[in-house]
């Protein structure tokens, strides 16, 4: 005889929802239509709670939570919208600019930006902070791709799609803090590592760090949402 599925009753926003036991509140969420941002977040991958923008506010917890990582529980109330939230969402876009070298205008998947639409729906007009500027490399030795490493924003996508998905373990994340940088094998440059040229990492970045040397000075689109159906066929066999 099967076991009784187990079911939590929580609140989102002041609408009583239901929810499986080890859901999080970004998976409730969104099978409601409620709207809670993310940059880490890809559905097919694992999450890790990178880029915090999901936070959302628990009632009896002065502390924020990553509502991709945090699970439900029974009588749950959860906000998703308030004043406090859009500061710390604004505050975290402005971080991400600043700490690398974002220059939409002249970036390969301006209007194909994550980031940039992000920026956009919470309303970042300007960066508070100063501009870090670091030196960072541009490496192309690949036949067909290219890292960019002043676009990228450290959300880890490529590195687990690379893991998860394609089982090959190219990519990595070298050094501590805000020297962090995503690397190939063992530092070697993209061209020189055992990538399998699939290009699964460049359809899932977020950004303009990876990308198609042959798409260059045109449209850039990128489709992330192969990769539930990827799962699913990888399940099926």
């Amino acid at each position: 005889m099967s076991e009784a599925v187990d079911v939590k009753t929580l609140q989102i926003n002041g609408h009583e929802v239901s929810a499986l036991r080890g859901q999080t509140i970004l998976q409730v969420a969104r099978e409601n239509d409620i709207d809670i941002p993310t940059l880490c977040h890809l559905d097919g991958l694992s999450d890790v709670g990178a880029c915090r923008l999901c936070l959302v506010e628990i009632k009896g917890s002065n502390k924020l939570l990553p509502a991709c990582v945090a699970t439900v529980y029974e009588g749950m109330e959860v906000t998703t919208d308030t004043e406090r939230l859009q500061k710390h969402r604004k505050t975290i876009l402005e971080l991400l600019f600043a700490e690398r070298n974002h220059i939409c205008s002249v970036c390969v998947s301006n209007g194909h930006c994550e980031l940039q639409s992000l920026a956009q729906q919470e309303g970042v007009t300007h960066v508070r902070f100063p501009y870090r500027n670091p030196e960072l490399t541009v490496d192309a030795s690949h036949e067909r791709f290219t890292v960019d490493h002043n676009r990228c924003v450290l959300c880890t996508r490529c590195v687990r799609v690379c893991a998860e998905v394609e089982g090959a373990h190219v990519w990595d994340v070298m050094g501590r803090g805000i020297n962090s940088t995503i690397i190939t094998d063992l530092n070697d440059n993209w061209g020189e590592s055992s990538c399998t040229r699939c290009g699964k990492c460049v359809q899932v970045c977020p950004t303009g760090a990876l990308f198609d040397k042959s798409k260059i000075g045109s449209d850039h689109p990128k489709y992330p949402d192969f990769l539930p159906y990827l799962n699913e066929m990888r399940e099926a066999q």
